[in-house]
């Protein structure tokens, strides 16, 4: 796996070496490279991986003034991340190897058979915990994509975080409290089922 295969780029020769000579062929080379890299490449984990280098990179990539180069790196920074989310995007919504015939009527694999509340619970935590593409996710693009994913008609996912705010226990996040007490209470039996085994 070459992660360095976006960074082995003119763009990256310019920047580096503080060149602003032909900077704008060689970020329209770099924005084709990237392209080219997500749409012709077979190894999901390898785009992901090399795009991710490419985003460190750019991130970290000192800069004398807010010139020319430091507009083009943030250019390139800014599309390596949108990209990211148009691959999770089209990740999300691939349908499976081997579709069934209810698939194939453009039914989703997975269906939320829980209440529609829970899930916009679940989809809030998970956009405060930040744990998808490092935070850099808006809440209604993860809500909708929650949403497709599991087969949820419904959209208006604040009129439900604001009931769930409106709760009047000490824990307002009930199906999250549910949900941790009933894996801890798995493990527990897991724990007591490798006791007896012994």
């Amino acid at each position: 796996m070459n992660h360095t295969i976006l960074t082995n780029t003119e763009f990256f020769q310019r920047i580096t070496g503080n060149e602003c000579q032909g900077l704008s062929s060689a970020y329209n080379s770099f924005v084709a490279k990237v392209i080219e890299h997500c749409h012709t490449g077979s190894d999901m984990k390898h785009i992901a991986v090399a795009l991710m280098y490419a985003e460190i990179e750019l991130q970290f990539h000192q800069v004398s003034d807010d010139g020319e180069m430091s507009v083009y790196i943030r250019k390139a920074l800014a599309f390596v991340k949108k990209m990211q989310r148009h691959l999770s995007a089209i990740a999300i919504q691939a349908p499976p190897l081997n579709p069934s015939s209810n698939e194939k009527n453009n039914s989703p694999a997975l269906q939320w058979t829980g209440n529609a509340i829970d899930l916009v619970e679940m989809i809030y935590g998970i956009s405060e915990m930040g744990c998808i593409n490092n935070g850099n996710i808006q809440l209604n693009e993860l809500a909708s994509m929650l949403y497709a994913f599991f087969g949820v008609n419904s959209k208006d996912c604040y009129r439900f975080y604001t009931d769930i705010k409106r709760r009047k226990n000490d824990s307002r996040t009930y199906f999250l409290d549910k949900m941790q007490v009933k894996l801890n209470e798995k493990m527990r039996r897991d724990d007591e089922l490798e006791r007896t085994r012994r």
